[in-house]
């Protein structure tokens, strides 16, 4: 059950970013006549007044000065947690950096102490939760509390549901959905104590348009968007706790190398691909002023609404067009890739990009087809 329900604006804004070829969305208020608001997202539907939106943890808040704020970043040693933890550096915040790789750590928080932030490293599994409850146990012990925490850790496996093995749905499970309830139950006790903290979900597209062949990943990703949604309404009393997600479209990462991969042919990501550090541009934007949720790349809105008109069109064309490329694919051998051991690399980028970034015809196309298919059904008579 949603608690917060937000409508997707076009005016431009403070927050709203516009770059060559790329797309960065920051929901906020906008004003439609006295008494009446909208929040960017979902088309229509209008949010109550100024009083029950503060109770829904809506109102916009003044941005905040992140020198010396103490974030916690799980996911960090690659992708776009080492780049949120590098754009966070430059901030001046503190950060505790988390993930399965010592190594790769290490190194990021290098590259944070060249930016004269100080940084320390917690080697964690997210989905123990012993672990996570130690890292935030080290963040206070060091720093003296925890101003922001960052669930960023995501792992996938891809292949038809019953070719790949039940443990590796369990493990998607586990890392991607039951991590994140291991960071929030760690951190949101410390929050309420201080009656303050910002708890930013990494989601994805995928919360709102399952992925054919990757079944255990879409159930995490619907489910942590359900999870998020439900704490903001536990968390209404406290209005400077906030819990935001983040829903990027498909970002140029080496997370598609590192994903588990049962399908016996070579994997890479479907275009359009988007430069992480738009992602990590957007989750500090949320620390600095938190808001509900913020979609990061045009092609996010557009499958999206895609899938909110139609989700049976956008299932079938999904799963065509994976089923397309997997025919044409080079053979690769069966790999639990990231799954039960760290990732080995450490790189930001994953060298998939080709071109310009912008949404493909086909993706247009098929939002189209899908509207076009909703308002001849709504045209039905009952």
């Amino acid at each position: 059950m949603q608690q917060a329900r937000r409508h997707a604006g076009h005016r431009r804004r403070p927050g709203h970013e516009h770059r060559a070829g790329r797309h960065v969305h920051h929901p906020g208020w906008r004003h439609h006549d006295p008494g009446r608001h909208q929040l960017d997202g979902h088309p229509g539907q209008h949010e109550p007044d100024h009083a029950v939106a503060r109770g829904l943890g809506c109102e916009p808040v003044k941005p905040r000065d992140l020198r010396g704020r103490v974030v916690v970043l799980t996911g960090a040693s690659s992708g776009i947690g080492r780049a949120t933890a590098l754009a966070f550096a430059d901030a001046g915040a503190h950060l505790v950096l988390a993930a399965r790789n010592q190594a790769a750590l290490e190194d990021v928080a290098e590259q944070c102490r060249a930016r004269n932030a100080q940084a320390l490293v917690v080697p964690t599994d997210v989905t123990q939760a012993e672990q996570v409850r130690a890292l935030a146990a080290a963040a206070v012990e060091r720093f003296s509390g925890i101003d922001v925490w960052v669930s960023n850790v995501g792992v996938g496996a891809v292949g038809s549901f019953t070719e790949t093995p039940i443990e590796a749905h369990r493990r998607v499970i586990d890392a991607n959905l039951l991590g994140h309830f291991h960071g929030a139950h760690a951190v949101l006790r410390h929050f309420v104590a201080r009656q303050r903290g910002v708890l930013i979900n990494m989601i994805s597209v995928g919360a709102w348009a399952a992925v054919p062949y990757a079944a255990a990943y879409s159930a995490s990703k619907f489910g942590l968007r359900g999870f998020s949604e439900a704490l903001r309404g536990e968390m209404s009393g406290w209005p400077d706790i906030h819990v935001c997600d983040v829903y990027p479209a498909f970002m140029d990462t080496p997370g598609m190398a590192h994903a588990a991969n049962y399908t016996g042919r070579r994997l890479k990501p479907a275009p359009p691909l988007y430069d992480p550090r738009l992602a990590a541009e957007a989750i500090v934007s949320l620390a600095r002023e938190p808001r509900p949720s913020v979609t990061v790349g045009t092609a996010a809105t557009a499958l999206r609404m895609g899938h909110a008109v139609s989700p049976a069109l956008s299932g079938w064309v999904g799963a065509k067009v994976v089923e397309r490329y997997l025919k044409q694919a080079e053979p690769a051998p069966r790999s639990d890739g990231n799954l039960y051991a760290p990732s080995l690399g450490n790189a930001i980028d994953g060298g998939y990009r080709q071109g310009a970034e912008s949404p493909r015809w086909w993706l247009w196309a098929a939002v189209g087809g899908a509207v076009w298919l909703g308002l001849q059904a709504a045209r039905r008579p009952r």
